[in-house]
């Protein structure tokens, strides 16, 4: 199949919506111009993958669309160098598109694209030497294909995840995963060209990439993306800015309660018709605080990066099961198995969730294996249970993990890189329960170092949300 709307970039620029005002198709058109106009980008990535280094925004289309229909490795913006660079040679990145900002964390032997005077410009630096590419006046691609043609089984996007033997793996999504995911959410969501979308979570998380960029620009939506997460400025476009929709990881509504507590005046928001939780477990006393703050159910999903990644969800077209993760997506099949012998569970007796469908991933950069495969179905790692009438609950972890501010941790790979460090004989991590986030990181090691060095080493080595609360060490 050729057709160009089996792309996802040029399927979501054939949607009509914006990205924070640009429209989504000029977007598209900058990164196509930008493939056009510079040779060496198309010499770095003959062959070869590419990988997006930055929030979300239109910027992030741009980068989609000048992969040349390529995987894009989404980098996570708090990932350290060493993270950086391992994903750039594990996935063999040719070319990373970024900002000015995060540029200084990319290998300097690998191109890169700095995309921060969109669409005007953009800065190319390879071998040390650094031009700027004019992108000229095109503000638009003329697109000729299928609206809602099936997405290409090529790769689109790759995503680093299941550390749970203590190296991060790319979990590889095509265009076909993505695509008819994201159809599934406009389906499930209701989404029009009506809606007003509030996406605060990044765009290297894939929930954040479909959910609040994906699904509503299919929908011929608009999407408003700020750089950053703040309380404040959030509950300051809800009011003000007509936002309907609003997605987000638990954490984003527990610091949106506190900042309301915290001004004590409600929250004036007329048009705001669904809110959205996914990315890590939530506790159904949370949607009921929302409910009670702000009038609007708080809908639960669930699903994981190997599965495209939504898979159930309370849709708005009934009432909100609170507590649940909700129903399976159209096209995506859900059940409980038994962890040992993989029989299927009866309704009300917990197991594993397992998940088919044209959802679910095909496997992981070269052939590594992550997440288990038994008779065709993807095994989640997650307990759960379905109830008489098709809901879903989720009952903790059988992988060895835990969740915190919406991203999977996997003490396996802490203590991997922690093991590397001179004088640390025996560590151990884990997760502890916090107030103000899912999880807090407990390390404890034995050796000769101290609790500056075990701090100063995660500092460099792991990603931001991966650092340590409590470290506790002991002698040898």
């Amino acid at each position: 199949m050729n057709d160009p709307l089996g792309l996802l970039p040029f399927a979501l620029a054939s949607g009509g919506g914006t990205i924070n005002g640009m429209p989504a198709e000029q977007a598209v058109a900058a990164g196509v111009t930008l493939l056009q106009r510079c040779a060496p980008l198309v010499r770095a990535l003959a062959g070869r993958r590419a990988a997006i280094l930055m929030p979300g925004g239109p910027a992030f289309l741009t980068a989609l669309a000048a992969t040349e229909g390529r995987a894009a490795v989404l980098i996570n913006a708090l990932a350290s160098p060493p993270e950086i660079a391992h994903q750039i040679a594990d996935a063999d990145v040719g070319a990373v598109f970024t900002l000015s900002a995060l540029a200084a964390g990319i290998p300097a032997h690998v191109l890169r694209v700095e995309l921060d005077d969109l669409p005007r410009s953009a800065r190319v630096t390879a071998d040390g030497q650094t031009r700027e590419v004019d992108l000229g006046s095109h503000f638009a691609i003329r697109l000729e294909g299928e609206i809602g043609a099936e997405g290409r089984d090529e790769e689109a996007a790759i995503v680093y995840t299941s550390a749970m033997e203590g190296t991060s793996l790319g979990a590889i999504l095509t265009h076909r995963n993505l695509l008819g995911n994201a159809r599934a959410a406009v389906k499930l969501a209701h989404l029009t060209s009506d809606d007003r979308m509030l996406a605060p979570l990044p765009w290297s998380h894939l929930f954040g990439l479909m959910a609040t960029g994906a699904a509503p620009l299919l929908a011929g939506a608009a999407v408003m993306a700020p750089d950053r997460f703040s309380p404040s400025l959030t509950l300051e476009s809800l009011e003000k800015d007509g936002v309907t929709i609003l997605a987000g990881v638990p954490r984003v509504f527990r610091s949106l309660l506190a900042a309301l507590e915290k001004r004590q005046t409600p929250l004036r928001a007329p048009a705001l018709r669904l809110c959205i939780c996914g990315g890590a477990p939530m506790e159904e006393e949370l949607q009921t605080r929302w409910y009670e703050a702000v009038g609007v159910e708080l809908r639960q999903g669930y699903g994981l990066t190997e599965a495209g990644p939504m898979s159930l969800f309370n849709s708005p077209e009934y009432p909100n099961h609170r507590g649940t993760l909700g129903l399976p997506f159209p096209g995506v099949e859900v059940t409980i198995r038994d962890v040992d012998t993989g029989l299927p569970c009866p309704d009300g007796v917990e197991g594993e969730i397992c998940i088919r469908g044209d959802n679910v991933s095909p496997g992981y950069v070269g052939g590594a294996v992550g997440l288990e495969r038994r008779d065709g179905w993807l095994r989640s790692g997650d307990r759960g249970v379905r109830t008489s009438d098709g809901y879903f609950t989720f009952r903790g972890f059988i992988k060895r993990m835990f969740t915190r501010d919406g991203y999977n941790v996997y003490p396996a790979e802490l203590e991997r890189v922690l093991r590397q460090l001179h004088g640390v004989k025996n560590v151990r991590v884990s997760g502890v329960r916090s107030d103000k986030r899912e999880n807090d990181i407990r390390v404890e090691v034995t050796g000769d170092v101290t609790e500056e060095d075990i701090r100063g080493w995660c500092a460099s080595q792991l990603a931001a949300y991966k650092q340590p609360s409590e470290v506790v060490v002991s002698g040898a």
